[in-house]
């Protein structure tokens, strides 16, 4: 207990704490199962579990939130953390799968997406490093400001904008057949 605060005082910071975090949970869900969709390459069903993974580890670590940083940033540090790890441990399944002969699970894909330009598209980001294309995915798919993606990746801007900018570039190389003409602006 911290001294000068009261057992009731202190349940009474847990409650408010827990309900704000209810709260965050039903405004949040719609976004953060988005993004973990947008960061673990198109696969809803890992997406829900993903989102629901960092929910829960949000959860149980809500007694250690210091509230030096906003609940959001928090949260999405977490989710981001959880959908590098499943990445990686996806990578380690496909290559045992391919070891063992087996083929991948696949993806399911809407209806109305063209599934050639989609593979194209998810092979390019998956050629970009996991810090471009968490960066790539928060700024220029999720609408965050460099200055907010900075604080969520723990990163300076400066080098979140060169993470956007080599992610920029490889895109465009990867996808210049396309012919999309340039927007002209990258940051």
């Amino acid at each position: 207990m911290v001294a000068g605060v009261s057992g009731s005082e202190a349940q009474a910071g847990v409650a408010d704490r827990e309900e704000r975090f209810a709260a965050f949970v039903a405004t949040h869900r719609e976004r953060a199962v988005r993004l973990a969709w947008r960061l673990v390459g198109g696969d809803a069903a890992a997406a829900e579990d993903v989102a629901q993974d960092a929910f829960v580890r949000a959860w149980r670590a809500l007694d250690r939130f210091r509230e030096e940083a906003r609940l959001e940033t928090w949260f999405y540090r977490i989710l981001l953390r959880q959908a590098a790890n499943h990445r990686r441990w996806r990578g380690v399944r496909e290559r045992w799968a391919a070891v063992a002969g087996a083929a991948p699970p696949a993806t399911a894909v809407p209806e109305e997406a063209d599934p050639a330009l989609r593979r194209r598209i998810a092979a390019a980001l998956d050629g970009l490093s996991p810090r471009q294309r968490e960066v790539f995915v928060l700024v220029h798919l999720e609408g965050l400001s460099v200055r907010e993606c900075a604080a969520l990746v723990g990163r300076r801007e400066g080098t979140v904008k060169s993470h956007l900018h080599r992610a920029l570039e490889g895109l465009r190389s990867q996808l210049a057949d396309l012919g999309v003409a340039d927007g002209g602006n990258d940051a």
